[in-house]
């Protein structure tokens, strides 16, 4: 079984379908908290490291093999939470910042809350560590995105941030930094690769969730 932690609701069905798609029978439980995003934006990232780990040991009490931060604001506080931990907890945007730092040297962060710009810039900075590459990260704020997703005007939130990344030509990669933002990858018609994470953060939290079910009983995937 794999635990997802969200931000928000609308992760839901979305890391469902994908689910369906491309990992049936494997297991998904969701924890939902908005407020965890609301204080992180307003108190920074690390406010709510005590809540996300209570939201592991729940994961953990529950049988997950692996958690996935679908949060890219307190996907390192996540990560961090986990360290030391049973079992393996993955922020959703790592794979997505690897497939950015591959692309080439110039990446375009595109996000609708201030509050990811900085820890999808660090984590790009870890990747391109990590692959011995170096990297040139321009944050874009999509002014106005943000209200409409609160407002509950998704389509009108994916048209925005759509129509930011179009207007990106100097870049060899661009990264929707939310996963909220997948829908807005369809979109485009830019020729510069746009990259989301919800597929790809979830291929890799899926298999780390199997290989705990297959290294003992009590977790796993599909049961």
């Amino acid at each position: 079984m794999l635990a997802l932690l969200h931000t928000s609701p609308v992760h839901v069905p979305v890391f469902e379908a994908l689910r369906a798609e491309d990992h049936p029978g494997l297991r998904l439980r969701h924890f939902v908290d908005e407020d965890l995003l609301r204080r992180a934006g307003r108190d920074g990232p690390d406010a709510v490291a005590h809540d996300v780990a209570a939201v592991l040991d729940r994961a953990v009490s529950e049988g997950a093999g692996a958690v996935l931060c679908t949060c890219s604001t307190i996907g390192a506080v996540a990560e961090a939470a986990g360290a030391g931990r049973a079992l393996p907890v993955l922020r959703v945007d790592r794979p997505m910042a690897a497939e950015a730092v591959a692309a080439g040297p110039r990446v375009v962060v595109v996000a609708a809350v201030e509050s990811t710009l900085a820890p999808t810039v660090a984590l790009l900075s870890e990747e391109a560590d990590r692959a011995g590459r170096r990297v040139r990260v321009r944050p874009l704020l999509v002014p106005g995105a943000w209200a409409r997703f609160e407002a509950g005007d998704t389509d009108g939130y994916v048209r925005d941030v759509a129509a930011a990344a179009d207007a990106v030509t100097d870049a060899d990669a661009i990264v929707l930094a939310q996963a909220s933002m997948a829908r807005a990858r369809n979109l485009t018609t830019t020729s510069v690769p746009v990259l989301a994470s919800p597929r790809l953060g979830l291929t890799a939290a899926a298999r780390a969730a199997r290989a705990a079910g297959a290294a003992g009983p009590d977790r796993g995937a599909g049961r």
